[in-house]
């Protein structure tokens, strides 16, 4: 028996690798692309990427940009047309990228006296990427 096959030392059989489901595999590289569209067309208009991917407990904001003496938490969507991918950014959502956005400050306190503002990026299939500008705020 291989020692990766080797029961664990309590006599239980191990557990089988996971294997994400070829549709998973397929959504995970098509958020990547759009976040890779999304952050080149920030830099197009001048902003200077920070952080992508940015996870806290509370969630995750996808591009986190400065331009000057503002920053810009985005959120990319990738879907079938730019109107499904307005959507896509629902209240809850909102509300988990506004909480990982305080977590990023309290981490990069330097950054506390800017300007900021919430972001969408919308991205489609034969659709140049959409920019939404102030999104959605941080007000109650």
């Amino acid at each position: 028996m291989a020692k990766a096959d080797a029961a664990s030392p309590d006599g239980t059989p191990p557990r089988p690798a996971k294997v994400a489901a070829p549709e998973r595999v397929a959504a995970f590289r098509t958020g990547l692309s759009a976040e890779s569209r999304g952050a080149a067309l920030l830099i197009a208009k001048g902003y200077r990427i920070l952080a992508r991917r940015f996870r806290t407990p509370h969630g995750e904001i996808d591009i986190i940009a400065r331009r000057r003496n503002l920053l810009a938490f985005v959120e990319v969507k990738a879907r079938a047309s730019l109107d499904d991918a307005a959507y896509a950014v629902t209240p809850r959502q909102q509300q988990r990228i506004i909480d990982a956005a305080q977590a990023w400050l309290m981490a990069h306190p330097e950054h506390a006296e800017f300007e900021l503002r919430f972001d969408a990026i919308l991205i489609a299939p034969k659709s140049l990427p959409r920019h939404l500008v102030a999104a959605f705020d941080a007000s109650p």
